[in-house]
């Protein structure tokens, strides 16, 4: 296997649970049902504010040179997204009271490979949908500032998952591979279970009608 094939793989997998993360229906989730303006870029930030966290913890005890240091420029483009998000909202936000499901899993892992795998491309897959999602809700606005912020965080997020891609191609023996896909659908469908629950609980249904 390699990079290429293994994004096809991941994604191919959790094709089902990718195209919903995609809906419009993420933002219902992430918002609690508030399609405000405020309430989405407030979202928009505590998932940058994680992610932050994220990437600075695995930074402070990574082993392998190159996976530290792509931890710590994701850990900076993070920080710089969650200023210019913060910018737009006009005033801080408190953090999350928790990581959520997903971070916390990221968290946990103390392993290069599948911090790569599940932080940098599994995540990844699903920051982007998430980002293309915020677009798409600030075009509706006729807000092209806005839109157009969240189009370079997307461009810059997807070149993060470009460079964990590399990293798999770098670190990945033979046997490495399906250790790295499996924690990457995992993350897949930890992200995607929060997003059912939360739609739940909403008394929405996350299958999309047919």
């Amino acid at each position: 296997m390699d990079a290429e094939s293994f994004r096809e793989a991941v994604e191919t997998a959790k094709q089902t649970q990718l195209n919903r993360l995609g809906s419009s229906k993420l933002l219902l989730a992430l918002t609690g049902a508030d399609l405000s303006e405020s309430a989405v870029l407030r979202a928009a930030a505590a998932s940058e504010h994680a992610a932050r966290e994220t990437f600075e913890t695995w930074a402070t005890d990574e082993t392998n040179e190159r996976a530290r240091a792509a931890f710590e420029a994701t850990a900076a483009q993070e920080d710089d997204h969650l200023r210019r998000v913060l910018d737009v909202v006009g005033e801080d936000i408190d953090p999350p009271d928790g990581p959520g499901p997903m971070h916390a899993y990221l968290r946990g892992r103390d392993d290069t490979i599948e911090r790569v795998a599940a932080g940098m491309v599994g995540r990844g897959l699903v920051s982007i949908r998430a980002h293309t999602q915020v677009i798409g809700f600030f075009v509706n606005e006729a807000n092209t500032q806005k839109a157009d912020l969240f189009r370079e965080l997307k461009t810059e997020t997807n070149e993060t998952l470009t460079t964990g891609l590399e990293l798999l191609d770098e670190c990945c023996d033979d046997d490495d591979w399906e250790r790295a896909q499996m924690v990457a659908e995992y993350v897949v469908q930890l992200a995607y279970d929060d997003y059912a629950d939360g739609l739940e609980a909403l008394g929405v249904d996350p299958k999309p009608l047919c």
